[in-house]
């Protein structure tokens, strides 16, 4: 039986999205499949040629426009010249451009990893809303990483009967419970003092993470807790706007892109994650696997991951509430102040990661989607699941 032939696409080329399109073919690839993403230049092309997955170049800009054109007409001869059986498009621009480029001539898996639509207002919100619930035609299945954004894209018109839920995961192997004594050596290596109340958020310096959020409840945590320190892990578009709230702001410390965000999150006391919208954010999954108490504002899949089975992995702040600053503020004060409280959520946390959101079984799930769209063309139930994964390589 020859090997299954995917095509990933992807415009973002770091930070989650990739991270995660990295992780699905280098799933497939180790069935045996024939694995191809397709994306501009930047650490997925390495991440790539590391894992020994083919790729092709498609320079695409972030947002439409006019090189949009262009960008339809070169996905479209990439996909004619593979003879690829399923297409999988991750985030909104490859969503866009794959689409018109196919209509529906391939079983194409669509994977927003947050609705388009959430992140602009106005105008520009409705017809991202409007272009959605008519591409959606061109899908044969919408993966959608909680459950949350299942329902948001639901209510919102786009037909239920494409949504499917493969939530997002983490490598259980890679990221590992970390102790106190972790938590020392981590700061020695980092640079951050000893005993010291540390908060540290992670995540692409930009509107839709949040830091600036984080920044204007700071100065309430120093007064609360004076020797607290703030370490903003990334990098992104509003690093001068959040360079400067810093410089006026006593405690917080930009450190940019790094290999070592494991470190940052044993070195924490707390993780932030204030964003403003996500579909199933990695950094909350690997905070918490991490043992780590994690406050988060209330967007797709924080309740998820932190108090969907009644208990506690940290506090989860309602992102719409006037008094946003204070309430950030007060939860993550909190767990300073009581660092065993911290110490729970860190280790229910775990738990549930472990429990629910194991990278495995994603790219599992994501595999059987795969095979049987190529065999079927049609969303598959998962019940049928073991049936469908008998006739390729779907073993967990």
């Amino acid at each position: 039986m020859r090997a299954l032939r995917v095509l990933h696409v992807t415009q973002p080329t770091t930070a989650g999205v990739a991270r995660w399109v990295a992780a699905l073919a280098q799933d497939q690839s180790s069935r045996g499949w024939d694995v191809t993403v397709a994306s501009p230049q930047g650490w997925i092309q390495e991440e790539c040629e590391r894992l020994g997955v083919r790729h092709v170049l498609w320079e695409a800009s972030r947002s439409p426009g006019r090189s949009t054109r262009g960008e339809i007409r070169t996905l479209r001869q990439i996909v004619r010249r593979g003879g690829f059986d399923v297409v999988h498009l991750h985030s909104s621009k490859a969503g866009l451009a794959g689409r018109l480029a196919l209509r529906g001539a391939l079983p194409t898996v669509f994977q927003p990893h947050c609705w388009s639509f959430q992140a602009a207002g106005g105008a520009m919100g409705r017809a991202s809303l409007a272009w959605e619930k008519f591409a959606a035609r061109w899908a044969s299945s919408i993966v959608c990483v909680s459950n949350e954004e299942k329902r948001i894209g639901a209510e919102a018109g786009i037909p239920a009967d494409r949504l499917v839920v493969i939530r997002n995961g983490v490598d259980l192997k890679t990221w590992t419970a970390r102790s106190n004594a972790d938590r020392a050596a981590a700061r020695a290596q980092l640079g951050v003092e000893s005993g010291v109340p540390v908060v540290v958020t992670v995540g692409r310096l930009a509107e839709q993470k949040g830091q600036d959020l984080l920044l204007a409840a700071w100065p309430k945590v120093r007064e609360a807790v004076p020797e607290a320190r703030l370490y903003l892990v990334g990098d992104g578009p509003m690093r001068p706007q959040l360079e400067q709230l810093a410089r006026s702001t006593e405690g917080v410390h930009l450190i940019g892109d790094t290999d070592g965000v494991a470190d940052w999150y044993a070195a924490a006391d707390v993780v932030a994650l204030p964003s403003r919208w996500e579909g199933l954010a990695l950094a909350v999954l690997e905070a918490a696997a991490s043992g780590r108490s994690v406050v988060a504002t209330n967007v797709s899949g924080m309740e998820e991951v932190l108090s969907e089975d009644g208990a506690s992995g940290g506090a989860v702040v309602p992102l719409e509430s006037p008094e946003l600053a204070t309430e950030l503020a007060n939860a993550v004060i909190a767990r300073l102040r009581d660092p065993q409280l911290a110490l729970s959520e860190g280790d229910h946390g775990r738990a549930r990661v472990e429990a629910a959101f194991d990278l495995r079984e994603a790219a599992r799930q994501t595999a059987v989607l795969a095979v049987d769209l190529a065999s079927t063309g049609r969303t598959p139930l998962f019940e049928r699941e073991s049936a469908v994964a008998s006739t390729l390589q779907v073993e967990p």
